[in-house]
């Protein structure tokens, strides 16, 4: 090599250097104080959720996104179905249409039909390694949409499932049964626990067969979905082609259907208000697996029938799992996607997103609405921010972490046809349970015995004419 040579590779190394080092296509910045950036972001939030989220968006634009030169601007089209609504529109330019946004928020489903109308841009190649190991590792696979590596969603804040219990009515019943809340760490622990609930409460009226359910639960869909996971089965699969296999063994099912539709129709469980949250508000339950970003709606007071109330305090614990099976929690949280757009733009979604996903960051706006935040080092952290919030969100924050640390978080790959998979769960064994036991109330009216009535549905035909039925739902779906 010459001497000129040499020193044409020397000064186009250090004009390098100058404008950032040699790190890759990437890095060299396309924007600054000078030359600034503005950014758009639709979001589904409202209510308390957009106003955490718009003080923490006003935060990076009066401090660090004024330093670079970057201004996030955040707009609602309404809610999550609205949202999806507007971001197809956009992307086939429909007449009357706004342009399509640098960033929104969404969950694997709607980014994969996003992506497949070429919308998405690849981030994988605008963190490093260290910077993707940083967030939980199902976080950042939950969002390898596409082909193998590519990072379409980036991870934004999780939730996970938990379970809320009744505290005041609890002690009622463990001081007179000595029930612990360790009893029902499992779910065929909470099952028996549940039928002893029942049983202590039928036990305190004069009418035989009259006692009250113990538990319900928020999203079946979830209870299949991982309820078979810690089971060793992964119900769908994603091909390379989008399209899944399922797996939907009927050994794995049967144990589903004995831990939900068997304690539903006896009377140990029960779903009668939209949410069970709402049935906790009633007294018709004492605890409930719901969503830990829906604490906020845990009812501090029982309202009955007849009008009058009471106070109650309420604990929250890891949602149980089954007795034998692996540690698998769900998780859950729209991510944020970037869509292809100018280097600079792209650059700049990337800035505010690592911004924002910075522990402390994070965590503050974690706090602040019941979300869990996405980085390993803010799930470990000691002292947490200073953050307004109520006891119930933060008790259920230090639960959902304590989960993430130590369950694999799983969701399914989005799949061809998976909104309606996750509905055909969501409903099938849920919505046998509830019109069954309509009919075993219909029998014990006409004078037949809850336990003869119970012993009609409870057989193994009839859990195999349900499973066929649904298997057969599935499989035109796959």
């Amino acid at each position: 090599m010459s001497r000129q040579s040499l020193a044409r590779i020397l000064l186009a190394c250090a004009l390098v250097a100058a404008l950032g080092g040699c790190k890759g296509r990437h890095q060299s910045v396309l924007f600054d104080a000078k030359h600034p950036v503005s950014l758009s972001l639709w979001t589904y939030y409202s209510g308390k959720q957009l106003d955490s989220f718009n003080d923490s968006v006003r935060t990076f634009n009066e401090g660090k996104g004024r330093k670079l030169g970057i201004q996030v601007v955040v707009s609602s089209p309404g809610s999550l179905n609205d949202l999806q609504n507007a971001l197809i529109a956009s992307a086939q330019k429909e007449v009357g249409s706004s342009e399509i946004p640098n960033m929104f928020a969404t969950y694997p489903d709607i980014a994969r039909v996003m992506d497949s109308m070429g919308t998405t841009a690849d981030l994988s190649s605008y963190l490093t390694e260290e910077e993707k190991h940083s967030y939980i590792d199902g976080y950042i696979s939950e969002g390898e949409i596409g082909k193998p590596g590519e990072l379409k969603v980036f991870p934004f804040v999780k939730s996970t499932e938990v379970l809320i219990l009744n505290e005041t009515d609890w002690n009622k019943f463990a001081s007179a049964t000595g029930a612990k809340t360790s009893d029902f760490s499992t779910i065929e622990g909470l099952v028996d626990v549940a039928r002893r609930y029942y049983e202590w409460t039928d036990s305190l009226t004069e009418t035989p067969d009259d006692g009250k359910a113990f538990f319900g639960r928020d999203a079946m869909a979830n209870y299949m979905i991982i309820g078979m996971k810690q089971l060793g089965m992964e119900i769908i699969q994603q091909n390379p082609d989008g399209s899944c296999n399922l797996t939907f063994d009927e050994h794995i099912v049967r144990e589903l259907w004995d831990n939900y539709y068997v304690p539903y129709i006896n009377g140990y469980f029960s779903s009668m208000g939209r949410f069970r949250s709402d049935d906790m508000k009633t007294g018709n339950i004492i605890a409930y697996v719901g969503s830990s970003s829906g604490v906020a709606f845990a009812p501090n007071k029982v309202t009955l029938e007849d009008g009058s109330t009471y106070p109650i305090t309420t604990q929250v614990f890891q949602a149980p799992a089954f007795e034998d099976g692996k540690a698998v929690a769900v998780q859950q949280g729209a991510g944020i996607a970037v869509t292809k757009a100018s280097e600079a733009e792209i650059q700049a979604s990337v800035e505010f997103l690592k911004w924002f996903t910075q522990p402390e960051q994070n965590m503050r706006f974690a706090m602040s609405v019941g979300y869990m935040p996405v980085t390993k080092a803010a799930m470990q952290m000691q002292e947490l921010p200073d953050v307004q919030t109520t006891p119930i969100i933060l008790e259920t924050l230090k639960v959902s972490m304590e989960t993430a640390l130590t369950h694999e978080m799983y969701t399914p790959k989005p799949v061809e046809n998976g909104t309606k998979i996750r509905q055909i769960l969501e409903e099938s064994l849920s919505g046998q349970a509830v019109a069954d036991q309509q009919r075993i109330a219909e029998l014990e009216k006409s004078g037949l015995s809850r336990r003869d009535a119970v012993a009609r549905f409870d057989t193994d035909e009839h859990f195999r004419s349900w499973y066929e039925e649904t298997l057969k739902e599935l499989e035109a779906l796959t």
